[in-house]
């Protein structure tokens, strides 16, 4: 699905990213840990065309996207859930899905925009009931679900999600990871980074870890959790607490 190999990306002369290699399977939720400031924010924003790769190779479902831009790699099915949503707050709750129908429309197939709207009212009923409502007047969580809403408007065959429980408190955490794990159970492939790396690598299949713009560490969400180092960098003792997301274990 998406295969990264010696990427190199930052801004200006500020080289951020450092030889980059990962990948990413169908069905697969994979997330990336790491401190602020590692770099995962500029991975997402490569992959997704808002920043021009330096070096190296990204591959999307077999093609070369490393200099597309960004609608047109929306359009090949990679959408991406930006850091702070980045909805329009003027317009309604259906009218920015609408809006994440745009590639579909483009496909030809804009006769499937109301059944995915229900789709995604099934996945979302908050969305449902505010569906006149200004975004912006949404409450921070209902904001994030429909950022996760826009982005499946489109049919991705990969969705990214930036830091999606920013700002957000527990109890609200606790429903949006358990919605990304549905998805992933859904059959979505979905590429993840996230702060909060206990609650991520609870509903992950495999991790990175990133650190200062390079990849120090690939395992399996199970081994990076059991993994010493790990908890003692990025997981702590009582990120989220041991029994807020206990619901979500596997």
């Amino acid at each position: 699905m998406l295969r990264i190999r010696s990427l190199e990306a930052g801004y200006g002369n500020l080289r951020v990213l450092r030889r980059v290699s990962i990948h990413v399977s169908p069905g697969e939720i994979v997330t990336i840990i790491g401190a602020n400031g590692a770099g995962k924010t500029t991975l997402l924003q490569t992959i997704a065309g808002l920043l021009r790769a330096q070096a190296g190779e990204i591959l999307f479902d077999k093609q070369d996207v490393g200099r597309h831009a960004p609608e047109a790699i929306a359009f090949l099915g990679c959408a991406l859930v930006p850091e702070g949503r980045q909805l329009f707050g003027p317009m309604t709750v259906r009218e920015n899905l609408q809006l994440g129908a745009y590639v579909q429309i483009r496909r030809g197939r804009a006769h499937e925009v109301d059944h995915d709207l229900g789709r995604v009212f099934e996945l979302f009923p908050r969305l449902k009931e505010r569906a006149s409502q200004l975004a912006g007047t949404l409450s921070g969580g209902e904001q994030q679900m429909l950022a996760i809403g826009r982005a499946l408007m489109a049919r991705p065959k990969l969705i990214m999600m930036d830091e999606p429980s920013m700002g957000l408190a527990p109890l609200v955490v606790k429903d949006i990871f358990a919605i990304i794990r549905r998805l992933g159970s859904e059959g979505h492939t979905v590429l993840l980074v996230e702060q909060n790396a206990k609650a991520a690598l609870r509903i992950a299949n495999r991790g990175y870890v990133l650190e200062n713009g390079r990849i120090l560490l690939e395992q399996t969400a199970e081994d990076l959790l059991a993994n010493r180092d790990v908890q003692r960098a990025y997981l702590g003792r009582d990120l989220d607490s041991e029994t807020e997301l206990d619901g979500m274990r596997r």
